[in-house]
């Protein structure tokens, strides 16, 4: 029978029924789908105190996460700030600093020799001069062997200006011989070292005879304490030859000026009474 116009296209009971369970069915699937979708991750806290387990307990944290450098970086600065770790290197910082001095000792890397303190005092001084006093026999000797030095020295030099005349090779090596002799006797420290000299020249009761005195180291040394003659191998401030004839004076003569100056007029007081007399000498011989 054909249907009314009221009736036609009108859902039945079952139509309905099927739209309810379809409605339903997407709820319960908009459940499930709102279950299987991961909460949001929590930014690492750098000052979590929690344990691996409980950072890897959120959806998709594990070992290669992000979430896993931190933790290794916080264990290692844990390690590295540890009072044992910072004992440990502080120890081994200081037996190495101990290692390192010691090579030094040995090596002889020591500070250098010094000058002689700018403070010494007038009894210094008079101890120095007190115990440099030379027999006038070993004065003599000395004499005797900065003669042949001398003698030596100017054979040689008018040998190299006769053959400078005929060879260029000559004329540099004379050239040479006179520059290390200006070199030796330049010194930097000249006037420190005339002061001493010029007061314990008094001490001695020379003080008429100081010009004479400057004048002669003038011309022998420069008041260079390290000056060194190159042909004969005279040394210091007062030329003594050889050289460690200047160690009777005290143990510091190759850099002490005070040193090197009691030793030098206690020469020239062994050989000529004072430096008026060693000065007087040097003029007419060109050494003393």
């Amino acid at each position: 029978m054909p249907q009314g116009h009221g009736t036609r296209g009108r859902p039945t009971d079952s139509s309905k029924r099927t739209r309810s369970e379809q409605r339903r069915s997407g709820q319960r699937r908009g459940r499930r789908d709102a279950r299987r979708v991961p909460p949001p991750r929590r930014a690492p806290d750098a000052h979590d105190a929690s344990g691996p387990g409980d950072r890897y307990a959120s959806y998709g944290a594990g070992p290669f996460s992000a979430d896993a450098r931190p933790a290794k970086r916080r264990r290692i600065w844990r390690l590295l700030t540890n009072n044992v770790t910072i004992t440990v290197a502080t120890i081994c910082a200081l037996a190495a600093a101990l290692v390192l001095v010691d090579v030094n000792k040995l090596v002889g890397g020591g500070e250098p020799p010094k000058m002689a303190a700018g403070d010494l005092s007038t009894n210094d001084m008079l101890a120095r001069l007190t115990g440099s006093d030379m027999d006038p026999i070993a004065a003599d000797s000395m004499a005797a062997a900065k003669k042949r030095a001398y003698e030596q020295h100017q054979r040689e030099l008018r040998r190299l200006k006769e053959k400078a005349k005929r060879d260029a090779a000559a004329r540099a090596k004379l050239k040479a011989e006179q520059e290390r002799e200006r070199l030796a006797r330049s010194n930097p420290s000249s006037a420190e070292n005339k002061k001493y000299g010029r007061k314990m020249n008094a001490l001695k009761g020379w003080g008429h005879c100081w010009s004479s005195l400057e004048t002669l180291w003038d011309h022998e040394s420069g008041w260079n304490e390290r000056a060194e003659n190159p042909s004969s191998g005279a040394y210091g401030i007062p030329q003594a030859l050889p050289a460690s004839k200047l160690a009777s004076a005290g143990a510091d003569w190759r850099t002490s000026s005070p040193t090197q100056i009691a030793w030098g007029l206690g020469y020239i007081k062994a050989r000529y009474k004072d430096p008026c007399g060693a000065w007087s000498w040097w003029s007419a011989h060109h050494w003393y």
